[in-house]
């Protein structure tokens, strides 16, 4: 090896050793850095003899990452369900707090007793009247509060639909330089963590899939396998929010590329993401729970209506209406039926009403002899509160039961749901952490490695100063010796 090539290998080693240190410093500084990823500097030998650094590499394991964008979207869905089943418990409070129809109807049931014990005694009526008012005031408020919980759900669907529209778009942006770089050479491996950074964000709002192309160009699906990026290009992902709910509120679907992907529409239902969970609670859980409040309120009315003695075909409401009206409710007026009844103004004092009435008969006079021991309509209706009624199997907990029974499987549902949202989501948080542990251990960077091998580069550098130094010195000798020849 003569001089000048010498000095060559030795410039490109330096210049090597050099790039391998940035590299390195790269990797120091993002040590920290959430979704930084281990840059490797891979060094070849040129056909000259020297060295150089031919590209700039990511540690990379797809399957692991598969993992994370999977189980973050699990786990986002089980977080939406969570929050709104946690208002919802609001409605049935603690164990023995008091506050469910179920327990307020038990409240009830013991004044009806009370009071049918001593049909005279007025203050047990007005108790009775008061336990009622305060059962129909918990059925209304329940009902306010699930119509509010799909409220917050279909606007925070709008929010993550936004979200998604915006990750969707930056994503378009970071993948296109990526392919423009890998085909062009350029060092893109920031890139591709911004990018897996976008994806992760985006698994939080949906699940996805991905597939790789040429030159590093990515697609990603929904779990449902609706199209969300291909081609360079992003689908859209439309939804138009509602403002107002009431019972009979159908919410809108979300919509990718026209193609509806939540709601009983939806021809490619959605599955994991904040998204799914958030259409889950407003379109089942909810609806569910609201029919168990509404079958309630239609078994509570039917419990207390009379019948007229002239009449045995012809009913009206009783103790409980729905709203003002005392005709029956049909079958198309119990949706929502839970935020409209109310206690007969004809028994509320309060209204100019009499609660004595609730044992000789509201619509109709029982008690055509004015007996003061009257009791046999207070008896007819704690019969019917403990007789098997028929439910709707809209409410989930059965089609028939008594009315006690009925309103304690609602709340033992509520607590079910609770408790199996609760499970899921510490089970899906849980693997959520082992796989961003594995992907952190597999793809992250060893600070104490990293260290070592800059601390090897700096003596390699030094190294091959040194050498490079000697070869100077040889060409400076050879200089003047050559000089020193042409003189003599």
């Amino acid at each position: 090896m003569n001089l000048t090539t010498a000095t060559y290998v030795t410039q490109s080693a330096l210049a090597t050793v050099s790039a391998e240190s940035a590299v390195v410093s790269r990797n120091i500084g993002g040590v920290n850095s959430s979704g930084f990823s281990q840059k490797t500097a891979n060094v070849i030998t040129t056909a000259d003899g020297g060295v150089e650094v031919a590209s700039v590499t990511n540690a990379q394991k797809q399957a692991v990452f598969t993992n994370v964008l999977s189980a973050t979207a699990a786990s986002a869905t089980q977080s939406a369900i969570s929050g709104g089943l946690t208002t919802l418990a609001t409605i049935v409070g603690e164990p023995g707090s008091d506050t469910s129809p179920a327990e307020k109807l038990s409240d009830l049931t013991n004044a009806l007793q009370q009071y049918e014990a001593s049909p005279s005694d007025n203050s047990l009526a007005s108790a009775a009247v008061t336990a009622a008012q305060n059962l129909a005031s918990t059925l209304n408020n329940a009902t306010t509060t699930v119509q509010q919980v799909r409220e917050n759900a279909d606007s925070q669907m709008a929010s993550s639909v936004s979200s998604v529209n915006s990750l969707l778009a930056q994503f378009k942006t970071v993948n296109q330089q990526i392919v423009t770089g890998t085909a062009t050479g350029t060092d893109v491996t920031d890139l591709l963590d911004t990018r897996n950074s976008i994806l992760t964000q985006l698994s939080q709002q949906i699940g996805i899939t991905t597939s790789a192309g040429n030159n590093n160009d990515m697609s990603i699906y929904a779990d449902s396998g609706v199209t969300l990026f291909q081609n360079g290009t992003a689908s859209t992902v439309t939804f138009q929010p509602t403002q107002t709910y009431t019972a009979g509120t159908t919410g809108n679907a979300v919509y990718i590329d026209g193609i509806p992907v939540t709601g009983s529409s939806a021809t490619m239902p959605i599955q994991t993401g904040a998204l799914a969970g958030l259409a889950n609670l407003r379109d089942n859980i909810t609806v569910s729970y609201q029919a168990q409040l509404d079958q309630t309120a239609n078994g509570l009315i039917g419990a207390f209506a009379e019948t007229d003695p002239s009449n045995s075909s012809s009913s009206l409401a009783g103790l409980f209406t729905n709203g003002a009206s005392t005709a029956l409710p049909t079958a198309a007026q119990i949706t929502g039926l839970a935020g409209s009844v109310t206690v007969n103004a004809a028994v509320d004092p309060s209204q100019g009403g009499t609660a004595t009435l609730l044992g000789n008969g509201i619509n109709f006079n029982y008690n055509t002899s004015n007996q003061g021991s009257y009791d046999t309509q207070l008896q007819s209706y704690l019969s019917n509160l403990s007789a098997s009624q028929s439910f709707s199997s809209a409410g989930g907990i059965g089609t028939s039961n008594t009315l006690a029974g009925y309103a304690a499987a609602s709340v033992s549902w509520l607590g079910a749901e609770r408790q199996n949202v609760n499970s899921e989501s510490a089970y899906q948080s849980t693997l959520l952490s082992t796989s961003t542990t594995a992907l952190s251990n597999s793809t992250g960077v060893n600070l104490d490695s990293e260290m070592s091998q800059m601390l090897d580069l700096e003596n390699s550098y030094s190294a091959t100063a040194k050498l490079l130094t000697t070869i100077s010195n040889m060409f400076s000798a050879l200089t003047s010796a050559i000089n020193q020849a042409s003189v003599g």
